[in-house]
């Protein structure tokens, strides 16, 4: 891999997603209407090679390849109400990406999750729907990676991904955390325990918790 490949594509990228993203919300319809830079951009990603022992040139990488390669499946089948109306969007449909051939569950599984104990992922890695963590309007880069993961985790977590009830000692949170639970209980901590990691308004370890339905609808401007 060349260095300048790499940093051509976390540039692009960049661009991309700040022409593209606001407040979380993707403007596919402009996309749609204008695929050239997408296109190019996925072009640019299938010919890189990143090496797991770069942890953060690798990670950086496959988190953005993910990103727009759900919006690339998302215009691909343009219009759509949902990622989940469209056979295969997560487990069948590949991508040239990074010298592979790959869906997006093998990037999130196997590439990330698989390789690295970080449940900070489930706060970058943007399915195309509503109810999942919102796609920032920039790329992720390896040298400020470590603080991204941690405020849009922190963001999240301070945000609508939970909610709280005082009255009846209950917090919500959305199924991400039920669906990877193993993520967010590493070590023998609970979920609590990682919320109040990042959250500012600690929870009460003695509080339930419960979980709330996920919006699986398009996350468009």
């Amino acid at each position: 891999m060349k260095a300048q490949d790499l940093n051509a594509f976390f540039t692009e990228a960049d661009t991309f997603f700040k022409a593209h993203v606001t407040n979380g919300k993707v403007a596919y319809s402009n996309i749609n209407k204008e695929q050239s830079q997408l296109n190019e951009l996925m072009g640019k990603a299938k010919l890189i090679s990143v090496s797991k022992e770069a942890a953060n040139d690798y990670q950086a990488f496959w988190i953005n390849a993910y990103n727009l390669s759900v919006i690339k499946g998302i215009i691909d089948n343009y219009p759509t109400n949902s990622p989940l109306d469209i056979a295969g969007f997560f487990d069948k449909t590949t991508y040239a990406l990074g010298g592979k051939e790959i869906t997006l569950n093998d990037i999130e599984h196997k590439l990330l999750r698989g390789q690295f104990s970080d449940a900070r992922f489930h706060f970058v890695l943007v399915c195309g729907a509503v109810g999942c963590p919102p796609l920032i309007s920039k790329a992720y880069l390896p040298k400020d990676l470590n603080e991204q993961l941690n405020t849009q985790t922190k963001l999240a977590l301070n945000g609508d991904f939970l909610r709280v009830n005082m009255k009846k000692k209950r917090v919500e949170v959305s199924q991400i955390m039920e669906w990877y639970k193993e993520d967010f209980t590493m070590k023998g901590k609970t979920e609590i325990d990682f919320i109040n990691e990042y959250r500012t308004d600690k929870i009460p370890n003695n509080f339930k918790l419960k979980y709330f339905p996920y919006d699986w609808k398009v996350n468009k401007q």
